[in-house]
Protein backbone atom coordinates (compact mmCIF):
# COMPACT_ATOMS: atom_id res chain seq x y z
CA UNK A 1 0.00 0.00 0.00
CA UNK A 2 1.23 3.45 -0.72
CA UNK A 3 0.05 6.90 -0.46
CA UNK A 4 0.07 9.43 -3.31
CA UNK A 5 1.61 13.12 -2.88
CA UNK A 6 -0.21 16.02 -1.59
CA UNK A 7 -1.52 18.21 -3.30
CA UNK A 8 0.12 21.04 -0.12
CA UNK A 9 3.48 19.60 -1.26
CA UNK A 10 3.07 21.51 -4.39
CA UNK A 11 1.35 24.54 -3.19
CA UNK A 12 3.45 25.41 -0.29
CA UNK A 13 5.96 27.59 -2.29
CA UNK A 14 2.33 29.61 -4.18
CA UNK A 15 1.42 30.13 -0.17
CA UNK A 16 4.98 31.06 1.31
CA UNK A 17 5.06 33.86 -2.00
CA UNK A 18 1.36 35.52 -0.76
CA UNK A 19 2.28 35.20 2.63
CA UNK A 20 5.46 36.98 2.45
CA UNK A 21 4.37 39.54 -0.14
CA UNK A 22 1.45 40.72 2.65
CA UNK A 23 4.20 40.49 5.47
CA UNK A 24 5.89 43.63 3.86
CA UNK A 25 2.65 45.22 4.07
CA UNK A 26 1.42 44.28 7.42
CA UNK A 27 2.70 43.43 10.94
CA UNK A 28 4.79 40.33 10.72
CA UNK A 29 2.52 38.98 13.90
CA UNK A 30 -0.83 36.70 13.60
CA UNK A 31 -2.58 39.68 15.98
CA UNK A 32 -1.65 41.83 13.29
CA UNK A 33 -3.15 39.42 10.12
CA UNK A 34 -6.71 39.50 8.92
CA UNK A 35 -8.49 36.58 9.25
CA UNK A 36 -8.01 34.90 6.08
CA UNK A 37 -4.03 34.74 6.84
CA UNK A 38 -4.77 33.16 10.48
CA UNK A 39 -6.69 30.52 8.64
CA UNK A 40 -3.62 29.70 6.23
CA UNK A 41 -1.43 28.53 8.98
CA UNK A 42 -4.47 26.59 10.06
CA UNK A 43 -5.04 24.72 6.88
CA UNK A 44 -1.18 24.09 6.47
CA UNK A 45 -0.81 22.69 9.18
CA UNK A 46 -4.41 20.47 9.11
CA UNK A 47 -3.30 19.15 5.47
CA UNK A 48 0.78 17.86 6.70
CA UNK A 49 -1.10 16.43 9.53
CA UNK A 50 -3.46 14.50 7.42
CA UNK A 51 -0.55 13.14 5.34
CA UNK A 52 1.15 12.37 8.59
CA UNK A 53 -1.84 10.07 9.58
CA UNK A 54 -1.39 8.15 6.41
CA UNK A 55 2.39 7.72 6.60
CA UNK A 56 1.59 6.49 10.47
CA UNK A 57 -1.30 3.85 8.69
CA UNK A 58 1.41 3.05 5.82
CA UNK A 59 4.10 2.31 8.04
CA UNK A 60 2.09 0.75 10.66
CA UNK A 61 3.47 2.40 13.70
CA UNK A 62 2.53 -0.68 16.21
CA UNK A 63 3.46 -3.22 14.36
CA UNK A 64 6.53 -1.81 14.21
CA UNK A 65 6.64 -1.05 17.99
CA UNK A 66 6.15 -5.04 18.27
CA UNK A 67 8.17 -5.90 15.61
CA UNK A 68 11.08 -3.92 18.07
CA UNK A 69 9.81 -5.28 21.28
CA UNK A 70 10.79 -8.97 19.40
CA UNK A 71 14.30 -7.93 18.37
CA UNK A 72 15.22 -6.05 21.38
CA UNK A 73 14.31 -9.97 23.20
CA UNK A 74 16.29 -11.12 19.97
CA UNK A 75 19.40 -9.03 20.70
CA UNK A 76 19.39 -9.52 24.41
CA UNK A 77 20.29 -13.10 23.94
CA UNK A 78 23.45 -14.03 25.90
CA UNK A 79 25.04 -15.95 23.39
CA UNK A 80 23.50 -13.83 20.07
CA UNK A 81 27.35 -12.94 19.32
CA UNK A 82 27.99 -17.05 18.23
CA UNK A 83 26.63 -16.32 15.46
CA UNK A 84 28.24 -12.96 14.42
CA UNK A 85 26.31 -12.95 11.20
CA UNK A 86 22.66 -13.34 12.74
CA UNK A 87 23.55 -11.18 15.19
CA UNK A 88 24.56 -8.32 13.08
CA UNK A 89 21.52 -8.56 11.01
CA UNK A 90 19.62 -8.77 14.37
CA UNK A 91 20.99 -5.32 15.94
CA UNK A 92 21.22 -3.70 12.26
CA UNK A 93 17.36 -4.33 11.98
CA UNK A 94 16.22 -3.60 15.44
CA UNK A 95 18.33 -0.21 14.51
CA UNK A 96 16.48 0.89 11.42
CA UNK A 97 13.26 -0.20 13.54
CA UNK A 98 14.08 2.10 15.90
CA UNK A 99 15.15 4.55 13.90
CA UNK A 100 11.64 4.69 11.99
CA UNK A 101 9.53 4.56 15.08
CA UNK A 102 11.86 7.44 16.32
CA UNK A 103 11.44 9.67 13.14
CA UNK A 104 7.35 9.16 13.19
CA UNK A 105 6.80 9.92 17.05
CA UNK A 106 9.67 13.20 16.64
CA UNK A 107 7.09 14.05 13.78
CA UNK A 108 4.20 13.30 15.16
CA UNK A 109 5.55 15.71 18.25
CA UNK A 110 6.29 18.56 15.91
CA UNK A 111 3.13 18.99 13.98
CA UNK A 112 1.16 18.97 17.61
CA UNK A 113 3.65 21.87 18.21
CA UNK A 114 3.00 23.80 15.54
CA UNK A 115 -0.45 25.37 16.51
CA UNK A 116 1.05 26.60 19.83
CA UNK A 117 4.31 27.82 18.38
CA UNK A 118 1.73 30.40 15.99
CA UNK A 119 -0.19 31.17 18.56
CA UNK A 120 2.97 32.14 21.11
CA UNK A 121 3.96 34.38 18.13
CA UNK A 122 0.71 36.37 17.64
CA UNK A 123 1.94 37.69 21.15
CA UNK A 124 5.30 38.81 20.01
CA UNK A 125 5.32 42.55 17.79
CA UNK A 126 8.90 42.27 16.52
CA UNK A 127 7.66 39.34 14.39
CA UNK A 128 10.74 37.40 15.08
CA UNK A 129 8.66 34.47 16.96
CA UNK A 130 6.41 34.48 13.52
CA UNK A 131 9.32 34.21 11.38
CA UNK A 132 10.93 30.98 13.71
CA UNK A 133 7.29 29.17 13.74
CA UNK A 134 7.45 29.32 9.41
CA UNK A 135 10.88 28.41 9.63
CA UNK A 136 9.48 25.41 11.83
CA UNK A 137 6.41 24.69 9.70
CA UNK A 138 9.02 24.51 6.17
CA UNK A 139 11.13 21.85 8.22
CA UNK A 140 8.20 19.97 9.41
CA UNK A 141 6.46 19.98 5.47
CA UNK A 142 10.10 19.07 4.19
CA UNK A 143 10.76 16.32 6.60
CA UNK A 144 7.32 14.58 5.97
CA UNK A 145 7.98 14.74 2.32
CA UNK A 146 10.82 13.00 2.92
CA UNK A 147 9.05 10.36 4.75
CA UNK A 148 6.67 9.95 2.64
CA UNK A 149 8.60 8.92 -0.23
CA UNK A 150 9.87 6.37 2.25
CA UNK A 151 6.55 4.40 2.09
CA UNK A 152 6.52 4.15 -1.58
CA UNK A 153 9.96 1.83 -0.78
CA UNK A 154 8.05 -1.43 -0.60
CA UNK A 155 9.93 -3.75 -2.64
CA UNK A 156 11.59 -6.90 -1.60
CA UNK A 157 14.88 -5.56 -0.91
CA UNK A 158 13.95 -1.91 -0.02
CA UNK A 159 14.87 -1.89 3.01
CA UNK A 160 18.32 -3.38 2.85
CA UNK A 161 22.03 -1.97 2.76
CA UNK A 162 23.05 -0.39 -0.56
CA UNK A 163 26.22 -1.78 -2.93
CA UNK A 164 26.93 0.84 -5.51
CA UNK A 165 29.42 0.18 -8.14
CA UNK A 166 30.55 2.96 -10.27
CA UNK A 167 32.87 2.58 -13.62
CA UNK A 168 34.15 4.66 -15.95
CA UNK A 169 32.98 4.14 -19.47
CA UNK A 170 33.64 5.72 -22.73
CA UNK A 171 35.50 8.96 -23.39
CA UNK A 172 38.98 7.77 -21.80
CA UNK A 173 40.59 9.86 -19.62
CA UNK A 174 37.64 12.51 -19.44
CA UNK A 175 35.27 9.17 -18.01
CA UNK A 176 37.68 8.16 -15.42
CA UNK A 177 38.15 11.80 -13.96
CA UNK A 178 34.02 11.74 -14.26
CA UNK A 179 33.99 9.17 -12.80
CA UNK A 180 36.07 9.98 -9.60
CA UNK A 181 33.55 13.01 -9.96
CA UNK A 182 30.27 10.76 -9.43
CA UNK A 183 31.91 8.95 -6.71
CA UNK A 184 32.46 12.28 -4.40
CA UNK A 185 28.96 12.96 -4.98
CA UNK A 186 27.61 10.09 -3.57
CA UNK A 187 30.12 10.37 -0.47
CA UNK A 188 28.81 13.85 0.04
CA UNK A 189 24.95 13.07 -0.56
CA UNK A 190 25.97 10.26 2.28
CA UNK A 191 28.20 12.60 4.72
CA UNK A 192 25.24 15.37 4.08
CA UNK A 193 22.75 12.54 5.34
CA UNK A 194 25.29 10.80 7.98
CA UNK A 195 25.24 7.36 5.99
CA UNK A 196 28.09 4.97 6.77
CA UNK A 197 30.32 4.42 3.87
CA UNK A 198 32.45 1.50 3.77
CA UNK A 199 34.76 1.80 0.12
CA UNK A 200 35.63 -1.61 -0.76
CA UNK A 201 37.77 -1.35 -3.77
CA UNK A 202 38.54 1.63 -6.05
CA UNK A 203 41.20 0.92 -8.95
CA UNK A 204 42.95 3.62 -10.42
CA UNK A 205 43.55 5.29 -13.66
CA UNK A 206 46.91 5.75 -14.91
CA UNK A 207 46.37 9.51 -15.52
CA UNK A 208 43.56 10.90 -14.11
CA UNK A 209 40.46 9.58 -11.72
CA UNK A 210 39.64 5.77 -11.26
CA UNK A 211 38.33 3.15 -13.38
CA UNK A 212 36.09 1.25 -10.88
CA UNK A 213 35.28 1.74 -7.10
CA UNK A 214 32.91 -0.19 -5.32
CA UNK A 215 31.59 0.94 -1.78
CA UNK A 216 29.05 -0.19 0.70
CA UNK A 217 26.23 2.37 2.35
CA UNK A 218 24.59 1.27 5.42
CA UNK A 219 20.94 3.00 6.32
CA UNK A 220 17.56 1.93 6.60
CA UNK A 221 16.16 2.25 3.15
CA UNK A 222 20.02 2.19 1.54
CA UNK A 223 19.19 0.56 -1.79
CA UNK A 224 15.89 1.43 -2.33
CA UNK A 225 16.12 4.69 -2.13
CA UNK A 226 20.10 4.67 -4.50
CA UNK A 227 18.75 1.74 -6.87
CA UNK A 228 16.98 4.68 -8.74
CA UNK A 229 20.26 6.06 -9.27
CA UNK A 230 21.38 3.29 -11.47
CA UNK A 231 22.21 3.36 -15.02
CA UNK A 232 24.64 5.32 -17.23
CA UNK A 233 25.40 8.84 -15.95
CA UNK A 234 26.40 11.66 -19.07
CA UNK A 235 28.73 14.49 -18.39
CA UNK A 236 29.50 17.24 -21.13
CA UNK A 237 32.02 19.76 -20.53
CA UNK A 238 35.15 21.84 -21.51
CA UNK A 239 37.57 18.97 -21.04
CA UNK A 240 40.25 20.24 -18.13
CA UNK A 241 42.93 17.25 -20.15
CA UNK A 242 42.19 19.51 -23.66
CA UNK A 243 44.82 21.44 -24.43
CA UNK A 244 42.30 23.04 -26.91
CA UNK A 245 39.85 23.73 -24.39
CA UNK A 246 37.24 21.70 -26.07
CA UNK A 247 33.90 20.03 -25.29
CA UNK A 248 33.91 16.56 -24.61
CA UNK A 249 31.61 14.08 -23.96
CA UNK A 250 31.94 11.11 -21.37
CA UNK A 251 30.11 9.01 -19.90
CA UNK A 252 30.14 6.42 -16.33
CA UNK A 253 27.97 3.65 -15.30
CA UNK A 254 26.44 3.12 -11.61
CA UNK A 255 25.20 -0.03 -10.51
CA UNK A 256 23.37 -0.41 -7.61
CA UNK A 257 22.41 -3.92 -5.90
CA UNK A 258 21.48 -4.81 -2.66
CA UNK A 259 23.38 -6.41 0.49
CA UNK A 260 23.06 -10.17 0.23
CA UNK A 261 21.45 -11.49 4.01
CA UNK A 262 21.46 -15.04 5.11
CA UNK A 263 17.89 -15.89 4.08
CA UNK A 264 18.50 -14.86 0.12
CA UNK A 265 20.04 -18.43 -0.20
CA UNK A 266 22.40 -17.01 -2.93
CA UNK A 267 24.43 -20.50 -3.36
CA UNK A 268 27.73 -20.24 -5.03
CA UNK A 269 29.89 -23.31 -6.44
CA UNK A 270 33.81 -22.62 -5.73
CA UNK A 271 34.38 -24.67 -8.50
CA UNK A 272 32.52 -21.66 -10.49
CA UNK A 273 35.14 -18.97 -8.62
CA UNK A 274 38.12 -18.34 -10.26
CA UNK A 275 40.46 -16.29 -7.37
CA UNK A 276 43.36 -13.80 -7.96
CA UNK A 277 44.92 -12.08 -5.17
CA UNK A 278 47.06 -9.22 -6.16
CA UNK A 279 48.83 -5.84 -4.17
CA UNK A 280 46.37 -3.45 -3.08
CA UNK A 281 46.95 -0.40 -5.17
CA UNK A 282 46.52 3.73 -4.35
CA UNK A 283 47.28 7.03 -4.70
CA UNK A 284 50.03 6.46 -2.78
CA UNK A 285 51.20 7.12 1.31
CA UNK A 286 51.59 4.99 3.80
CA UNK A 287 48.13 3.55 4.00
CA UNK A 288 49.11 1.85 0.90
CA UNK A 289 49.41 -2.22 1.00
CA UNK A 290 52.75 -3.79 0.47
CA UNK A 291 51.61 -7.38 0.62
CA UNK A 292 49.39 -9.08 -1.83
CA UNK A 293 46.52 -9.29 0.46
CA UNK A 294 44.39 -7.80 -2.15
CA UNK A 295 41.58 -10.20 -3.58
CA UNK A 296 39.69 -10.35 -6.97
CA UNK A 297 36.81 -12.91 -7.73
CA UNK A 298 35.43 -13.80 -11.16
CA UNK A 299 32.64 -16.34 -11.02
CA UNK A 300 33.28 -18.19 -14.42
CA UNK A 301 29.09 -18.92 -15.46
CA UNK A 302 28.13 -15.22 -15.43
CA UNK A 303 31.67 -13.61 -16.02
CA UNK A 304 31.31 -10.89 -13.02
CA UNK A 305 34.39 -9.58 -11.19
CA UNK A 306 34.55 -8.10 -8.32
CA UNK A 307 37.26 -7.11 -6.13
CA UNK A 308 38.12 -5.88 -2.86
CA UNK A 309 41.11 -4.56 -0.84
CA UNK A 310 40.06 -2.53 2.19
CA UNK A 311 41.55 -5.02 4.48
CA UNK A 312 44.94 -5.59 4.97
CA UNK A 313 44.00 -9.29 5.48
CA UNK A 314 43.61 -11.70 2.29
CA UNK A 315 41.04 -13.71 4.04
CA UNK A 316 38.68 -10.78 5.28
CA UNK A 317 39.17 -9.16 1.48
CA UNK A 318 38.08 -12.72 0.09
CA UNK A 319 34.87 -13.03 2.48
CA UNK A 320 34.11 -9.32 1.85
CA UNK A 321 34.43 -9.80 -1.99
CA UNK A 322 32.49 -13.03 -1.70
CA UNK A 323 29.45 -10.93 -0.10
CA UNK A 324 29.51 -8.77 -2.78
CA UNK A 325 29.36 -11.39 -5.12
CA UNK A 326 26.17 -12.97 -3.79
CA UNK A 327 24.57 -9.45 -3.74
CA UNK A 328 25.78 -8.88 -7.47
CA UNK A 329 23.74 -12.67 -8.17
CA UNK A 330 21.22 -11.66 -6.13
CA UNK A 331 20.48 -8.25 -8.59
CA UNK A 332 20.85 -10.50 -11.58
CA UNK A 333 18.56 -12.97 -10.22
CA UNK A 334 16.27 -9.57 -9.46
CA UNK A 335 16.63 -8.33 -13.18
CA UNK A 336 15.83 -11.96 -14.68
CA UNK A 337 12.55 -12.11 -12.54
CA UNK A 338 11.69 -8.77 -13.84
CA UNK A 339 13.10 -8.73 -17.59
CA UNK A 340 10.51 -11.90 -17.42
CA UNK A 341 7.51 -9.61 -15.84
CA UNK A 342 8.54 -6.78 -18.66
CA UNK A 343 8.23 -9.32 -21.33
CA UNK A 344 4.51 -10.16 -20.72
CA UNK A 345 3.40 -6.57 -20.34
CA UNK A 346 5.25 -5.80 -23.66
CA UNK A 347 7.28 -3.16 -21.65
CA UNK A 348 8.79 -0.96 -24.03
CA UNK A 349 9.73 1.76 -21.89
CA UNK A 350 13.99 1.24 -22.26
CA UNK A 351 13.65 3.30 -25.33
CA UNK A 352 16.42 5.50 -24.20
CA UNK A 353 18.77 2.35 -22.89
CA UNK A 354 20.41 2.75 -19.99
CA UNK A 355 21.26 6.64 -20.17
CA UNK A 356 19.50 8.16 -17.12
CA UNK A 357 20.87 11.44 -16.67
CA UNK A 358 22.89 13.99 -18.27
CA UNK A 359 25.32 16.37 -17.06
CA UNK A 360 25.90 19.73 -19.35
CA UNK A 361 28.26 21.75 -17.36
CA UNK A 362 28.98 24.39 -21.29
CA UNK A 363 27.93 25.97 -23.29
CA UNK A 364 24.94 26.24 -20.41
CA UNK A 365 24.58 24.48 -16.57
CA UNK A 366 22.12 21.73 -16.34
CA UNK A 367 21.22 18.70 -14.70
CA UNK A 368 18.50 16.72 -16.29
CA UNK A 369 16.82 13.28 -15.53
CA UNK A 370 16.22 11.81 -18.57
CA UNK A 371 13.34 9.66 -17.47
CA UNK A 372 11.39 11.70 -15.56
CA UNK A 373 12.48 15.13 -17.13
CA UNK A 374 13.78 16.98 -13.36
CA UNK A 375 16.02 19.42 -13.91
CA UNK A 376 18.14 22.07 -12.27
CA UNK A 377 20.36 24.86 -13.66
CA UNK A 378 22.27 24.05 -9.82
CA UNK A 379 25.33 21.84 -11.28
CA UNK A 380 27.38 22.62 -8.26
CA UNK A 381 25.20 22.19 -6.12
CA UNK A 382 23.91 18.45 -7.49
CA UNK A 383 27.93 17.68 -7.89
CA UNK A 384 28.41 18.40 -4.41
CA UNK A 385 25.74 15.88 -3.20
CA UNK A 386 22.58 17.41 -3.26
CA UNK A 387 20.60 15.02 -5.06
CA UNK A 388 17.65 14.58 -2.89
CA UNK A 389 15.11 16.11 -5.00
CA UNK A 390 16.25 13.93 -8.20
CA UNK A 391 16.16 10.95 -6.30
CA UNK A 392 12.79 11.92 -4.57
CA UNK A 393 11.91 12.53 -8.85
CA UNK A 394 13.26 9.11 -9.45
CA UNK A 395 11.42 7.35 -6.92
CA UNK A 396 7.85 8.42 -7.77
CA UNK A 397 8.58 8.36 -11.19
CA UNK A 398 9.36 4.33 -10.77
CA UNK A 399 6.40 3.63 -8.79
CA UNK A 400 4.07 5.47 -11.72
CA UNK A 401 5.91 3.46 -14.46
CA UNK A 402 4.93 0.63 -11.57
CA UNK A 403 1.25 1.09 -11.52
CA UNK A 404 1.10 1.36 -15.21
Amino acid sequence: MAIQSPLFVRCLLTLRGARSLLCTKMPCSLSGYPFPMAREYNLEIAEIDATLVSIEKVLDLPKLEAEAVDLEAQAGVPNLWDDPEKAQAVTSKLSRVQSTIARLKSLRRRVEDLPVLFELAADEPDGSALRDAEGELDSTVKAISELEVTTLLNGEYDDRDALITIRSEAGGVEAADWAEMLMRMYLRYCERHEHKVDVLETSYAEEAGIKSTTFRVSSPYAYGTLSVEQGTHRLVRISPFDSQSRRHTSFAGVEVVPVVEQSDHIEIDEKEIRVDVYRSSGPGGQGVNTTDSAVRLTHIPTGIVVSCQNERSQIQNKATAMAVLQSKLLERRRQEEQAKINALKGDNSGSWGNQMRSYVLAPYQMVKDLRNNHETGNTSAVLNGEIDDFIEAGIRWRRSQATQ
